[in-house]
């Protein structure tokens, strides 16, 4: 199909960019949306109200905008890889640390530096992801990107299903299996890993095709002399 032509465009380089940046999105939805599932087991289990439960998400997203900031600067001077790297290693070890707070207190205080990492991984990813491909793909891909995040509302829901109503654990379980699984702790490693790769790879593409700049005024002194 034609509207698929801009995807068909992209080399292997920009395609893993993409897939990656992706896939952090929808880790960080996954990972966002485990504790909405959830809410009414955390209080059963910290004896607590639900709303009292529900601080969290406000936390959550009340921490998202600190995180946009100071990880969108951090990516200005170190560079959108490495940071982006450690956003998503971050964010992964804070909700695997949810599954272990002792108290309700911790468990929030654990969800609002979740809201900080997850707050950079967007910016982070769809920028390193649309700075690596044409300008014509730019707006196909940047739909593509935001999909990941019902994609990772859609695992969410797959993922408490089996947990509870299929192996009938409990909300520790669903986040320490998760992780143990490797299903969001090693593939944002391995995808790190290849954004290592690639974008570096891009980097040196760019340089290579960006044609030199003249600098008119030395031409004009040189003329003159």
């Amino acid at each position: 199909m034609s509207w698929l032509a801009p995807l068909r465009q992209l080399d292997a380089t920009q395609r893993h960019t993409v897939a990656a940046s992706f896939l952090g999105w929808t880790l960080d939805a996954f990972d966002f949306f485990l504790l909405v599932f959830v809410l009414g087991n955390i209080a059963d289990d910290f004896q607590v109200q639900k709303t009292e439960v529900t601080l969290g998400i406000l936390l959550t997203l009340a921490a998202r905008p600190i995180g946009a900031l100071l990880f969108g600067r951090l990516a200005d001077r170190y560079g959108r890889r490495p940071v982006l790297m450690f956003n998503v290693l971050l964010f992964s070890l804070l909700e695997l640390a949810c599954a272990f707070a002792p108290t309700l207190t911790v468990l929030l205080v654990l969800r609002f530096a979740f809201g900080v990492a997850m707050g950079g991984e967007w910016g982070i990813g769809a920028s390193l992801a649309l700075e690596s491909i044409p300008a014509e793909s730019r707006g196909l891909v940047s739909g593509l990107l935001q999909s990941g995040y019902p994609c990772g509302y859609f695992l969410g829901a797959i993922a408490y299903w089996v947990v509870f109503d299929v192996l009938g654990l409990g909300w520790r379980a669903s986040v320490r299996r998760r992780r143990a699984a490797g299903v969001a702790g090693a593939l944002p490693a391995q995808q790190g890993a290849r954004v290592a790769r690639y974008e570096q790879a891009g980097q040196h593409k760019r340089a290579a095709a960006k044609p030199a700049r003249v600098d008119a005024r030395a031409l004009e002194r040189g003329c003159c002399t």
